[in-house]
């Protein structure tokens, strides 16, 4: 009856609507460092079961097909998009790049992710004690365990993470620490709670810490920054599709609105 169709067409809506939040949410961060774009999945939810296929019929035979009338959709979850950005080069000491797969690891309040996050966001920089920090508001700090000296100079960040520099005194260029890199299993388990910080979950799996380019971990590139992936030209096309099944779902209510209408002028006479 036209009700279901009421129904049915009210579930499109209310999932093209998150699909529509979601593409806003790209574009939004279409400039932000280390973004990864995510996609709303939709599946269909329950069905009427009218006629059951194989049954035998009237006549005897059996019924080849059956008769469903379908409830609607729904979205099942966003999944996000780990494909690599591209590279920006920027030239500065503390903007690095992942190239190839793995996270950078950066203390978080322990009540989120169990103190550890994880970042594709290499605008690093330094902070007053010459911990190497990240460049957003709450100035994460990476989990490497060292310092830069104050007076040192040329600082170098090699592929398997390194980082070296000159020191008055010395010759020779002098190794402060190593900047270890993590990896998942399956990254579009991760949890995104803001900040570019993504936490694990049981999704996930457990981070596989290890040195860059060893493991399967990618190299990191200094002096060059991992833009968003998104890409404007499919986030417009995917919203200018979103809009037109939106205005068609609601064409489908104004449909079964009339025909109520009608049906109930009909019981009237």
């Amino acid at each position: 009856m036209s009700y279901i169709a009421l129904n049915t067409a009210a579930t499109g809506m209310s999932a093209l609507s998150t699909s529509l939040d979601v593409t806003a949410n790209n574009l939004a961060n279409a400039n932000t460092t280390g973004f990864k774009s995510s996609r709303a999945n939709f599946e269909d939810i329950f069905y009427q079961q009218l006629a059951q296929p194989g049954i035998p019929s009237g006549s005897g035979l059996q019924r080849p097909t059956g008769l469903y009338v379908g409830l609607g959709t729904q979205v099942s979850g966003t999944q996000l998009n780990f494909e690599q950005g591209p590279a920006e080069t920027t030239g500065q000491a503390y903007d690095l790049m992942i190239e190839g797969d793995g996270f950078f690891q950066v203390d978080v309040p322990s009540d989120v992710g169990n103190g550890i996050g994880y970042t594709r966001a290499g605008n690093f920089t330094l902070n007053q004690n010459g911990e190497i920090v990240m460049g957003n508001s709450p100035g994460y700090k990476l989990t490497a365990g060292f310092a830069i000296p104050e007076n040192a100079s040329n600082i170098t960040i090699a592929q398997n993470g390194t980082v070296s520099g000159s020191v008055p005194g010395q010759t020779t260029p002098v190794d402060f620490g190593q900047i270890l890199l993590a990896r998942f299993v399956n990254p579009a388990g991760l949890q995104t709670v803001g900040n570019n910080i993504y936490i694990p979950t049981e999704a996930s799996g457990e981070p596989l810490e290890g040195e860059a380019t060893t493991d399967g971990l990618g190299g990191i590139r200094q002096g060059a920054l991992e833009a968003s992936n998104v890409d404007p030209v499919t986030e417009l096309v995917t919203l200018i599709k979103t809009q037109r099944i939106f205005e068609m779902n609601s064409q489908v209510i104004q449909a079964a609105n009339e025909t109520l209408r009608n049906i109930s002028n009909i019981r009237s006479f």
